[in-house]
């Protein structure tokens, strides 16, 4: 009979019920280091204690955020040793923030370039290019094509 001083023995299919995750996910998980090797039963299935729920699901948040799976690793390190890793994340999700932006500005200029293009096709028979040019030169957009 299982007492309040034993862990739960929850089964790989409660785990990634509870968690909102897939087997072979907890299986990588556990090969790559960021889960916990789990206990054995005598036929050799996982028992999994509580805590790997909450794990998993700060594994899940944090990828939510862009952060790597190294990255989340080394935030558990800092975890499992009982410290906030706000401090680590902090900078982690600083750099982030900075490849986010450095991306929406670059998928601006791809979004106008598009528009630009879109704006200067008629539909009417096109002809072909000429190389390095989108619209032969009689069809250039009007205003030198953006």
């Amino acid at each position: 009979m299982r007492t309040d001083a034993t862990p739960a023995a929850l089964t790989i299919s409660q785990v990634t019920s509870r968690a909102g995750v897939r087997p072979d996910t907890v299986r990588y998980y556990e090969r790559i280091g960021l889960l916990p090797t789990p206990a054995r039963t005598t036929g050799a299935h996982r028992r999994y204690d509580e805590e790997v729920i909450d794990r998993l699901r700060f594994i899940r948040g944090t990828q939510r955020l862009g952060l790597t799976l190294t990255e989340i690793g080394d935030l558990l390190s800092v975890r499992d040793t009982g410290a906030c890793p706000c401090e680590p994340a902090e900078t982690m999700l600083e750099r982030h923030l900075t490849e986010i932006e450095a991306e929406m500005t670059r998928l601006g200029a791809l979004h106008a370039e598009l528009t630009s293009m879109l704006s200067g096709m008629s539909g009417d028979e096109c002809a072909d290019p000429l190389p390095g040019a989108w619209c032969p030169p009689d069809r250039e957009p009007e205003g030198g094509g953006g």
